[in-house]
């Protein structure tokens, strides 16, 4: 079940992050991050790894975004 509440919190993040690449729209990658961290934390707490996988793809999408546009373009 946690694994399942992981899953879908990186799907809520992926799609927060997908339109946060554009120029001038990186500051959407500020919102998306508590919601990774939330699902990072429920699928270390899950007896499968797919969810926490899957939500540290997606931060690692969303941080290398930031750090590419300094921390909010």
């Amino acid at each position: 079940m946690l694994n399942l509440l992981s899953i879908l919190a990186g799907i809520v993040a992926l799609v927060i992050v997908i339109p946060s690449t554009i120029p001038f729209l990186g500051w959407g990658n500020w919102f998306a991050l508590p919601v990774v961290v939330i699902g990072i934390g429920l699928g270390a707490l899950s007896s499968s790894n797919g969810g926490r996988n899957f939500c540290l793809i997606v931060f690692a999408i969303a941080v290398i975004r930031l750090m590419l546009g300094g921390g909010f373009i």
